[in-house]
């Protein structure tokens, strides 16, 4: 079992950069295929980015990609979200979670339910 805890969140203007980590304990997180969240007010937790255990794969949401990149330094036991050119509409909690399941790709991957480990969340607030 893994347990992850995210940071890095706050509040930044419009066209900034902030960088997420998820710092994973319990396990390696090389056991792991990796995601990142998000969930705004009112709405349904939605999908942002993923990796693959080697670090080799990625997927992202059309509404990130280009601005935002998914890494993983095993070293550290950390993945990280950079998030650049930020706009309102990123405001959200940001998630990571854990899959530990031998399914990879971008429609599996992209899936709430795919995930078995959570994080609580970092607050990231975008404004204009």
């Amino acid at each position: 079992q893994v347990q992850l805890v995210e940071s890095g969140g706050g509040l930044v203007q419009a066209g900034g950069s902030l960088r997420l980590s998820c710092a994973a304990s319990g396990r390696t997180l090389s056991s792991y295929h990796m995601g990142w969240f998000r969930q705004a007010p009112g709405k349904e937790r939605e999908f942002v980015a993923a990796i693959n255990q080697s670090g080799g794969a990625t997927y992202y949401a059309d509404s990130v990609k280009g601005r935002f990149t998914i890494s993983t330094d095993n070293t550290k036991n950390t993945v990280y979200l950079q998030m650049n050119s930020l706009k309102p509409e990123d405001t959200a909690i940001y998630y990571c979670a854990a899959d530990s399941s031998k399914f990879y790709g971008s429609r599996w991957s992209s899936v709430v339910g795919s995930y078995d480990y959570w994080g609580l969340g970092t607050q990231v607030t975008v404004s204009s």
